[in-house]
């Protein structure tokens, strides 16, 4: 059988492959010392009765000591090379081996009551909080979510996200018609009067602008007169205007029954009507939409909306002082909290995290469990081998020294009661 290159190996079984040889040097070491007392005992047995005792001791040694080696052997490849029956156990029988040890896992560790059981004696929730509300930890568990949402973020194709938003955009925004809602949104605000305050706020900006610039009304009447009227006249006119401009801006924001603002309560009472019941009002609004949202503006829009999103989520997700982290941060620290101060919830997540394991437990145990078997298939059968020997190898050498010794004292015992009852 083809080794597996000490390169290949981990440091760990390196130092088992180095510790195994010492065994496999111990145990042949025994075997050899029983041949050496056995031939030593044979050849002086005449002289020496006793060492019939002896040989006969080291002859049990050496079978107990060949038939553990052989057995010990047989697990791992052929002895001495020769395809005995039943012998490279391992070897040939990998993929039953990882087989059963597939349904051993499943039948007795991926059983639904037996998952239930560790988990309803585990506080999981309370244990699950005291670690959360610790800053420490809420901290890092809000750099490792961030770093996750960094890399799907980054993952992500930015024309697909456009793509996506775009046509959102034209379901739910641009394909309905705006008319009707607006038109029904304009006639709430007219009937409650909240567009008193926004009549109240231009008004008082057309005063202060008023205020501002009287120079901006010279010439604006006085140009359009004839020459021959005189230049005072002309003035006169102008400040005649720019006067009563400022009375009228005053007399609308002192008086709220005034008739300007009349006027403007029509018009927005009818407009809120036409554009909920007047097929041109309406068809007006949803041209002016089309000319605003063009195809390639809609799509400009996406691109910007989606990349200006992406830019400030990575920003705030990479900077442990953001606003983003620090409230995430809060917020984890928070749900730990409360789950070691709030018995109703412990209870609601122990309960749904049990039910969750058993559910998955008992739908999935046998595709779980076939992962062991699996792998155990796609394993090289003389790297499993060697794998395995490397593991429990090191043990098995005890076995071929228990042998020599045991096999050692059952030679003694049965020469010494054959001796004694035929003798």
């Amino acid at each position: 059988m083809a080794r597996t290159p000490t390169a290949l190996l981990s440091p760990a079984d390196q130092e088992r492959r180095r510790a195994l040889r010492v065994m496999k040097g111990v145990a042949l070491g025994a075997l050899l010392a029983m041949a050496a007392v056995f031939l030593v005992s044979f050849a002086f047995e005449e002289q020496v009765p006793a060492l019939a005792y002896v040989r006969a001791a080291a002859e049990g040694g050496m079978v107990g000591a060949l038939a553990d080696w052989f057995a010990v052997t047989a697990l791992f490849r052929h002895p001495l090379g020769i395809p005995i029956p039943h012998t490279a156990i391992i070897p040939n029988r990998k993929d039953e081996i990882g087989r059963t040890l597939g349904e051993f896992v499943e039948t007795n560790f991926l059983s639904g009551d037996v998952v239930r059981t560790k988990l309803e004696a585990t506080r999981i929730a309370a244990r699950a909080g005291e670690w959360l509300r610790e800053p420490a930890h809420a901290e890092r568990v809000t750099a490792e979510g961030s770093v996750m949402a960094s890399g799907i973020l980054r993952a992500l194709s930015d024309d697909d996200v456009q793509d996506v938003i775009e046509q959102l955009a034209r379901e739910h925004l641009l394909a309905p018609e705006w008319g009707p809602p607006l038109g029904a949104w304009l006639g709430r605000i007219v009937e409650s009067g909240a567009h008193h305050g926004a009549v109240d706020m231009t008004v008082e900006t057309i005063q202060l602008w008023l205020a501002s610039n009287q120079a901006a009304f010279s010439g604006l009447v006085s140009r359009r007169l004839p020459a021959w009227v005189p230049s005072v006249a002309q003035r006169l006119v102008d400040d005649t205007v720019y006067n009563e401009a400022v009375k009228f801006a005053a007399a609308v924001r002192a008086d709220p029954e005034h008739p300007a603002r009349k006027a403007i309560d029509g018009y927005l009472d009818r407009l809120a009507e036409n554009l909920q019941n007047d097929p041109a009002t309406i068809g007006k609004l949803e041209d002016a939409k089309t000319t605003l949202f063009d195809s390639p503006r809609v799509r400009e829009l996406a691109a910007e909306a989606w990349n200006t999103a992406k830019a400030g989520l990575l920003a705030s997700l990479a900077d442990p002082a953001s606003g983003l982290r620090r409230r995430a941060a809060d917020a984890v620290a928070e749900i730990g909290d409360r789950l070691v101060t709030d018995p109703a919830l412990q209870h609601r997540v122990d309960v749904w995290v049990t039910d969750a394991a058993v559910f998955l437990v008992d739908r999935y145990r046998h595709d779980i469990a076939s992962i062991i078997t699996d792998t155990v298939e796609r394993w090289d059968p003389d790297e499993t081998t060697e794998k395995i020997e490397l593991m429990v190898g090191r043990d098995l050498q005890y076995i071929r020294l228990n042998g020599t010794v045991v096999g050692a004292l059952a030679g003694l015992v049965i020469y010494a009661v054959a001796h004694a009852l035929l003798g």
